[in-house]
């Protein structure tokens, strides 16, 4: 996407792109966003367990440690922590 965005900036070229590499390459060639909060822009990012019927050498109990914590409130309270040059590039909504 960073090779993209310097072309587009370099033709004056709009370009279709998500918030983090928006937010890495905001301060270069002065580009700007001109539409965000569209809910036809939705990304979202899951996380599930694979099937260990399919896949047995999957480490069940290690595996949904990491789910059970990724969709708790600390858990998604670190993923709405992360940011890139100061703004927040995800919003968690895992539901309680």
């Amino acid at each position: 996407m960073g090779p993209a965005l310097n072309m587009a900036a370099s033709l004056g070229a709009h370009m279709l792109a998500d918030r983090g590499i928006c937010l890495s390459f905001k301060h270069q060639a002065g580009l700007v966003v001109l539409v965000e909060g569209d809910k036809r822009l939705f990304n979202p990012c899951g996380v599930m367990l694979v099937n260990p019927a399919r896949h047995p050498q999957t480490k069940v109990v290690e595996a949904q440690k990491f789910v059970d914590w990724v969709i708790s409130p600390a858990g998604q309270g670190v993923i709405a922590a992360y940011q890139v040059n100061g703004q927040q590039l995800f919003f968690p909504n895992a539901a309680p």
